[in-house]
């Protein structure tokens, strides 16, 4: 992918090369269910309905654009992963794709733990109810204040990042008159096959303690000899958005292999390992995400594997779906402003919002689908470009796609799987009000996070 910069800002107006894009799917009204939510069909008038209720009800009653987050998918996702683990390993939810308090009450429910990666993701948790015994705090630069709330707090574990880390912990800690449980982060050389920014487990990164070099035998030296740690156990991460299980293979080889280091040179055997998330979910129907159950057969046959050459007790498995469960629960729900057919390229389709309400794709090119919700059409299919409204030519919801030729200004279209890392990657860029979360589950919809307004902008504007 090229990430050439223009005075003018990302070259995305660029003629494509021939065959850039797929064809045109066969049924412009058909959606597929890689990429919607569980609750997701068209009604007998052709209008898109989740949960029950139309999308030309949820936009006339809480506005464009919203996120729509279908209740029952989100809690059927996270049944899956925790039944897939089972009570032998431990499911933690990554706070960072989405948080919100009705959110930590449905992973309450469902009996998966958190994972928060600030204190007030951690105090977004606590207040919602979630035991601090089942969250862990992450975080490459912890700060003294949030590690002395978490460890008052009495969170489950927390996962040190660095040298530096494990000193702050330990001291902040034993001054409490605690002892923390905590894992050490390491990074194992593994490159994951994702997008440069969100590969988290090679050496040139800012996350974790590199293996090579003996650094990360030299952190647990460390953290082994302070009274105010428990080590628990070794974290590893490789990226996000991967598909390919071959990097978690060699991920925990190197991690095992550390286990038996530390067997042999310390005597004790640590009880957890944490192989992170990452794992990819549909955005496109050329995607083939695994199913959950798929992961978990997987993730446990490699590390018991492992440990059985390393002999070595099979230590209990951790792993971090966060886009994996709530990724898919939702779409966002736009009304098309304006229509600029460019003869030759594409059209311009322009919506209410835009980068300020999805970042990824001018972030890491990510890829979106798009669908015409309001109604169904037969018109011949015409390819498009999503745009935001923002003063920015970068400022792309879907780079390609195809929707009806006779798609009209107060059309509503959605992008299905917006439900990681759009709202909680969300800005105020130009000012933008940020969009609602409506929760939506058996034919009623309420909003768990509201809609930005101009008062809550100038509140915070105090010159």
């Amino acid at each position: 992918m090229s990430r050439s910069a223009h005075p003018a800002g990302p070259r995305h107006a660029d003629v494509l090369p021939e065959g850039h894009y797929a064809a045109p799917p066969a049924d412009l009204n058909a959606l597929d269910a890689k990429v919607w939510a569980q609750t997701v069909s068209r009604d007998g008038d052709g209008v898109v309905t989740v949960g029950g209720i139309p999308v030309t009800r949820l936009a006339e009653e809480y506005g464009t654009p919203a996120y729509v987050l279908d209740e029952a998918d989100f809690r059927a996702r996270a049944r899956a992963w925790r039944g897939a683990f089972g009570t032998d390993a431990d499911v933690f939810y990554a706070g960072k794709a989405f948080l919100s308090r009705a959110v930590v009450r449905w992973l309450h429910d469902e009996g998966l733990n958190l994972d928060v990666c600030s204190g007030t993701e951690l105090v977004t948790a606590l207040s919602a109810g979630m035991p601090a015994d089942r969250i862990a705090f992450h975080g490459n630069n912890k700060s003294v204040a949030e590690i002395e709330r978490a460890v008052e707090a009495g969170v489950g574990r927390i996962v040190l990042d660095s040298f530096q880390e494990i000193v702050r912990v330990a001291h902040i800690a034993q001054s409490l008159g605690k002892r923390q449980r905590v894992q050490i982060r390491i990074t194992v050389g593994v490159e994951a096959h994702t997008h440069e920014f969100i590969a988290t487990a090679h050496e040139d990164q800012k996350f974790g303690i590199p293996l090579a070099g003996g650094q990360a035998a030299e952190a647990v030296r460390r953290a082994l000899q302070l009274d105010g740690l428990e080590l628990i156990g070794i974290h590893s991460h490789i990226g996000s958005q991967i598909f390919d299980m071959s990097g978690f293979e060699v991920a925990a080889h190197r991690v095992v292999g550390l286990l038996r280091d530390i067997r042999d040179e310390h005597g004790v055997e640590l009880p957890e390992i944490d192989l992170g998330g990452g794992l990819g979910i549909a955005y496109t129907s050329a995607d083939d995400p695994r199913e959950p159950h798929e992961i978990a057969k997987a993730l446990t046959e490699i590390v018991t594997r492992e440990c059985e050459s390393a002999r070595l007790r099979t230590p209990r498995i951790s792993v971090e779906p966060g886009r994996a469960i709530v990724g898919p629960t939702a779409f966002t729900l736009y009304e098309v402003g304006t229509i600029k057919p460019l003869d030759g390229l594409r059209t311009y389709v322009s919506v209410d919002g835009g980068m300020s309400d999805n970042i990824r794709t001018a972030l890491y090119d990510a890829e979106y689908s798009v669908a015409l919700v309001s109604r169904t059409s037969d018109a011949e299919p015409m390819l498009v470009r999503v745009v935001g409204k923002h003063c920015e030519s970068g400022d792309i919801v879907v780079k390609d796609a195809f929707l009806p030729a006779d798609l009209a200004p107060g059309d509503l279209i959605a992008v299905p799987a917006t439900g990681a890392y759009c709202r909680s990657m969300a800005s105020n860029y130009n000012h933008a009000l940020r969009p609602p979360v409506v929760a939506v589950h058996e034919g009623k919809a309420r909003v768990i996070v509201r809609r930005e307004t101009e008062d809550d902008l100038l509140r915070l504007d105090v010159g």
